[in-house]
């Protein structure tokens, strides 16, 4: 029975990050360009959707905890988060890579001027996913070493980590509904509800880890009150 749940968990799980959003990407009104430029973007919506699939690779999530080992489940969570970071890291530069096999202005001056727009609100949200993002995946890298630095060592580590999963989360929607070319109507509500849930399963989480007072001290701290 198992193998088989195994099967259909992951298949579903291909179907909402992978299905789901090039469905959206399909019926999507955006004019379509080179066929490069089409699977960078589409690499680059993908990385993002697997980056707040994260979320759900949690202890909350009782059913895939029940289907997969802790440690398989951990596994996989690194090589997605590590993966689609690479490609979203490489975003700025994956931007104007089509310039290379273009006329007109120079991939360089075509970067240099993207980064410094700063009187354009989706670049400056874009900016600070990127140094949010790079800062996530740095400290998770050294995970080992940062653990000591928490009075409460790994949980420490779990609320810093996940706090900062949570900010980049936000600001990169922002920046992907503020600029993204794929981002309809349809796609923003996609994200935003995988988002929502993600969040709901993180703060559960966190939730059920904070320290709980025995009922018969809560009973006599009310009464001596």
């Amino acid at each position: 029975m198992k193998p088989a749940a195994r099967f259909l968990a992951i298949l579903a799980g291909l179907a909402i990050l992978v299905g789901l959003p090039m469905l959206f990407y399909a019926l999507g009104g955006a004019p379509r360009r080179s066929l490069l430029k089409e699977c960078l973007s589409i690499a680059t919506f993908l990385s993002f959707g697997f980056m707040i699939g994260q979320f759900f690779l949690a202890r909350t999530n009782t059913m895939l905890m029940g289907l997969f080992k802790p440690i398989t489940v951990q596994r996989v969570h690194k090589s997605i988060a590590y993966g689609a970071i690479t490609v979203i890291a490489l975003h700025p530069f994956l931007i104007v890579l089509p310039r290379y096999f273009e006329g007109g202005v120079k991939p360089l001056d075509a970067f240099w001027t993207m980064i410094t727009s700063f009187d354009n609100l989706g670049i400056l949200l874009g900016l600070a996913a990127w140094i949010l993002m790079i800062v996530l995946g740095v400290t998770a890298y050294f995970r080992m070493r940062m653990l000591g630095r928490f009075a409460t060592r790994y949980r420490g580590w779990r609320y810093f980590h996940g706090g900062l999963a949570v900010v980049f989360t936000a600001v990169a929607v922002w920046h992907a509904i503020d600029l993204g070319r794929h981002i309809h109507s349809a796609m923003t509500a996609y994200f935003l509800t995988l988002i929502v849930i993600g969040f709901g399963l993180l703060a559960r989480l966190y939730w059920s880890a904070l320290p709980r007072a025995p009922l018969a001290q809560t009973l006599s701290d009310g009464v001596q009150s």
